[in-house]
């Protein structure tokens, strides 16, 4: 699953989920906007924030919401619960397991 921060209307980043029924993989595409405006997008969107130019944070349940009404896949809801139970244990949680750390790469069209 991919979350995307990229240009959006009158040039306002906006923030959508990607690859919804791929839960192997998370982390944040950043498009063509500043680490400031990023971070600000995800925080208006109640999604997450950065926590420095690599990695942000990204609130469970927001990802949930987001995502899980784009899902195709029957067993959908399981599947992100294992996912979410995989990264808890690789300490790749945080806010007291409220958020995951994902690392950012560039978006396709930055």
């Amino acid at each position: 699953m991919i979350i995307e921060v990229i240009g959006g209307a009158d040039e306002v980043p906006e923030v959508r989920v990607a690859d919804v029924d791929d839960l192997t993989r998370l982390h944040l595409a950043v498009g063509a906007v500043t680490d400031e405006e990023a971070d600000a997008a995800l925080r208006t969107a109640g999604m997450g924030r950065l926590t420095d130019g690599d990695t942000g944070v990204v609130s469970v349940a927001a990802l949930r919401a987001a995502a899980e009404p784009q899902a195709t896949a029957a067993d959908w809801g399981d599947r992100f619960d294992a996912m979410v139970i995989f990264a808890a244990d690789k300490g790749w949680t945080a806010d007291d397991g409220a958020g995951l750390q994902v690392h950012i790469e560039p978006a396709a069209s930055a």
